[in-house]
């Protein structure tokens, strides 16, 4: 799974870009081919794996997820160019998560569902680092299977899931709203509104202050990181996505127990 999320980053923004221009060129009666010809025929199963920079077929042995880049010592087996350390670390984040979650629901329906949302979450994360996008054709089909397994409980009730969703799209809409009245400026993309929806969705609205308390601390920690490490222009926009889908995950597993821990604190 670690494997096909780096396919998921890599082309759904492709993808959508080719879909857009598309778009577009029926809008304005352009030859689409003429404008579109190098992303048409991209999706997530064709073309195969290969070297970006040398167009080298990759085989089977050679993706095999992180053994094979260890092999191969981070270098297309063809051309030598190194290939980025962010696909052995995307495969083993997934795989790591993967063990950290089986080991906390145990064998059950919630593990499943859980894996789902961790694999929406690797994928929103690194797509909204890399072009700022959150996609719906993740971030939708996400909120909607919120809904539906909780129907059956599965992670809240069903009333505090369609609160959730609620609150959780018109929370970030309002703070953006007000932002933007306050200094003429867009705060915050609607992808973002649509992911803490659909964090609502899955968990309830109890822990949407939970969410949206954690993510604003990561964000604030890592943007003080950049501004004064590494020279970051406090103009330059920071995807909000990534630090929803880390709080989002954080609370699936212990949000119970931090907001538990804190209110026996407080009071």
């Amino acid at each position: 799974m670690g494997s096909f999320l780096n396919v998921v980053i890599l082309r759904l923004p492709v993808m959508m870009e080719a879909n857009w221009r598309q778009q577009c060129c029926e809008l304005l009666n352009l030859d689409n081919a003429k404008y579109n010809e190098n992303n048409t025929n991209v999706n997530l199963l064709t073309p195969p794996s290969h070297c970006p920079n040398c167009k080298y077929k990759i085989s089977a042995i050679e993706n095999i997820p992180v053994i094979s880049y260890l092999f191969l010592k981070g270098k297309c087996r063809n051309c030598k160019q190194n290939i980025a350390l962010r696909y052995p670390l995307i495969e083993i984040v997934s795989g790591l998560s993967v063990v950290i979650v089986a080991y906390y629901f145990g064998v059950s329906l919630q593990t499943l569902f859980a894996l789902i949302l961790t694999w929406s979450l690797i994928a929103l994360s690194m797509i909204d680092f890399d072009h700022q996008l959150l996609p719906d054709d993740i971030t939708l089909p996400l909120l909607w299977l919120g809904i539906i397994i909780n129907l059956f409980g599965l992670f809240s009730d069903i009333e505090s899931s369609i609160l959730g969703a609620i609150f959780g799209y018109g929370t970030l809409w309002f703070v953006t709203l007000v932002f933007k009245l306050m200094t003429g400026k867009e705060g915050m993309g609607h992808g973002d509104f649509k992911l803490l929806a659909a964090l609502g969705a899955w968990f309830g609205w109890q822990l949407l202050p939970l969410i949206i308390i954690l993510s604003s601390l990561v964000g604030a920690i890592i943007g003080i990181f950049l501004m004064v490490f590494k020279s970051h222009d406090r103009n330059t926009t920071i995807p909000f996505g990534p630090y929803l889908a880390i709080a989002g995950w954080v609370s699936m597993l212990w949000g119970s127990h931090i907001m538990s821990t804190y209110l026996n604190t407080v009071i």
